[in-house]
């Protein structure tokens, strides 16, 4: 790869550093976090730049990353024997705090993303606020697209559900 060329791709990767982090964040719900794995996947991401493919999609490769570096990091803290001690319940009071700020949406809608599962929350973001096509989020998300048309489907339903039982007429 040309210097000319891998210094675009860092620059393009760049201005895409607020989206990933908006995206991080709905998944991790967690705002420190979501900063650790966006810079994991920037830090995975800038020591693989000649593995991106010219022609393809520089966003989805980025989007995936992240997703997979989410899963890495909750893999790997599952592993490690759980910790009791102030810094553990420090970390749960900042995730409270946090709902608000999620995708800087309502209080409401910030409360009932967190009740969807992983995999549906990863949908609704990847298409509703980040405006990934079916196709581009199957790709992001390695499914096909017809299970990233269920899990939305059922995502919507659950979001309206969960805003119905918080008094939110949707």
């Amino acid at each position: 790869m040309k210097i000319q060329e891998e210094q675009a791709l860092r620059s393009q990767i760049v201005a895409l550093i607020p989206r990933l982090r908006r995206f991080a964040l709905g998944l991790t719900r967690n705002g420190p976090e979501a900063d650790d794995v966006v810079q994991m996947a920037l830090e995975r991401a800038i020591g693989k730049l000649s593995q991106f493919q010219p022609g393809t999609r520089l966003e989805a490769w980025m989007f995936r990353i992240v997703k997979t570096t989410w899963l890495d990091d909750r893999r790997r803290l599952a592993r490690r024997p759980a910790e009791n001690n102030e810094a553990a319940i420090n970390g749960f009071a900042g995730d409270c705090l946090a709902q608000t700020d999620v995708l800087d949406l309502r209080a409401d809608i910030a409360r009932a993303l967190t009740t969807l599962n992983d995999d549906q929350r990863a949908v609704v973001l990847l298409v509703l606020v980040e405006g990934q096509s079916y196709d581009e989020a199957s790709e992001i998300l390695g499914v096909p697209v017809g299970t990233v048309m269920s899990r939305l489907s059922r995502a919507r339903m659950a979001l309206v559900q969960a805003l119905s039982e918080q008094g939110v007429r949707p």
